[in-house]
């Protein structure tokens, strides 16, 4: 008679029908290749609750009139994007590429074969790295953009724009292979080809769309127009933190020691960057800002993104500590020069992952060389110029077809009501404490990420 298997003893002895099957051997290839499912497909569910994170930073750095409006655009972001990476992005970066872009796999037609399972792990994976680059975005245009405008580019996005640079970076990692990590581009788990990318698109859009009502004073002075939820935001923050925990050791897609380190490296370079922002605005303005504090805290998992896996844990301080004082001046910057940027998008993505990006080649544990870092300035350079002046046209062409921006009337009743006809608060009532008035709490007043700093 046949040995009862170990599962179907603990079955018969817990009462449960037996069931004859003969046993398996397990071996240790097989046991590692059910760990990298496993690993593979957590850290994907990890990414997937960023967009929680970016929904509530984005909410609770905003007005509460528009609430329900950065819900939904959100929300949209993973479900247009997953239908749209997987009929034609997926294919783009990854398919067999034709020396720019990807030319097979569309509608994941590649996932067959003794692989289909694998395949079928690494499409999840980076469908929500996907989605987190579409997201970004949002954040600089919020309040302020339609949501019709907003559902077309993120079609763009994450069809087209974002996968044709991923597969110059990672297209290897599938069927394809790009010009970018033929030369040694460095760039473990997304600075630049999510984080950048994002950022810079992100830049594009709020350009096109313009600055929120009354940011900018009639001598072009930045005003602050606080958040209606910090809170929230917060919360959020810690929502992205520890989503980054399957973003960066997420990457490796195997479940090894490796993970362990990639998991400190990212700690350390977030918490440095967060004590970095708060340290710097306490001794420029004399009291620690809690917007710029939390973004801190995201810059430096943004610029630890490119180099998780190959800088050591003191390089990571390091890197997160330039990354804390980058953001905080990066968003000044953008205040100066009118770009109207409600959550510091473009800083935290577009400035700190390119700061990311090249420290990964500054701060190599295998040494430094200066072949590398100009490797790495490369990729930075590709990543702005594609994002940037691609994002323009594309804003443009929708600007000029449907209009990117609301009406003045539908901006300041609040894009709630304007474009979902709801009402995010309807129970609630916001006191204006400098003029004793009350208004709505769908008119509520609400904060930018650069605070009452907004106009140094």
């Amino acid at each position: 008679m046949k040995r009862l298997s170990s599962a179907l003893m603990i079955g018969l002895l817990a009462g449960a029908p037996a069931i004859a099957f003969a046993d398996t051997p397990v071996t240790a290839t097989a046991v590692q290749n059910h760990l990298n499912f496993v690993w593979t497909l957590v850290a994907a569910f990890l990414v997937f609750i960023m967009q929680a994170g970016f929904a509530l930073v984005e909410i609770g750095m905003c007005r509460a009139k528009n609430a329900a409006n950065i819900l939904m655009k959100n929300v949209m972001d993973f479900c247009i994007g997953s239908l749209a990476f997987w009929a034609i992005g997926f294919g783009l970066m990854f398919g067999v590429s034709n020396g720019v872009f990807g030319t097979t796999d569309f509608f994941f037609s590649g996932a067959s074969g003794d692989g289909e399972a694998w395949n079928y792990a690494f499409w999840m994976f980076q469908v929500v790295f996907c989605a987190t680059a579409a997201t970004i975005i949002s954040g600089a245009v919020a309040e302020r953009t339609k949501f019709s405008a907003y559902l077309i580019y993120s079609v763009a996005v994450s069809a087209v724009i974002y996968p044709v640079f991923g597969s110059w970076a990672w297209g290897s990692l599938y069927h394809g292979g790009g010009w970018l990590e033929n030369l040694g581009f460095i760039d473990f788990a997304g600075s630049s080809v999510v984080h950048s990318m994002g950022g810079w698109l992100a830049l594009a859009g709020a350009i096109v769309v313009g600055p929120r009502l009354g940011k900018f004073d009639k001598n072009g002075k930045a005003k602050a127009i606080p958040g209606h939820n910090i809170p929230l935001a917060g919360l959020g923050v810690f929502l992205l933190w520890f989503g980054w925990y399957g973003f960066n050791p997420g990457s490796t897609t195997t479940g090894d020691t490796s993970i362990a380190e990639i998991a400190v490296t990212t700690t350390l370079a977030a918490a440095a960057a967060s004590i970095a922002s708060m340290a710097y605005t306490w001794m420029r303005y004399g009291k620690s800002d809690v917007g710029m504090t939390l973004n801190g805290a995201l810059a430096g998992l943004v610029a630890i993104t490119a180099g998780c896996a190959n800088v050591t844990p003191l390089s990571a301080v390091i890197i997160g500590l330039i990354a804390g004082v980058l953001v905080v001046v990066s968003v000044l910057f953008f205040d100066r020069i009118k770009v109207d940027d409600p959550v510091g998008a473009v800083s935290v993505h577009g400035v700190c992952g390119a700061w990311g990006t090249l420290a990964a080649g500054i701060f190599d544990k295998g040494g430094f060389s200066w072949s590398v870092v100009g490797v790495q300035a490369v990729g930075v350079i590709a990543c702005f110029l594609w994002a940037f002046i691609v994002g323009l046209i594309v804003f443009k062409v929708i600007d000029v077809v449907i209009g990117m921006r609301v009406t003045k009337e539908e901006e300041m009743a609040g894009l709630d009501y304007s474009e979902h006809g709801a009402n995010s608060y309807p129970d609630f009532h916001v006191v204006n404490m400098s003029s004793g008035t009350h208004t709505s709490g769908s008119q509520g007043t609400s904060q930018s990420v650069s605070g009452k700093h907004a106009d140094a």
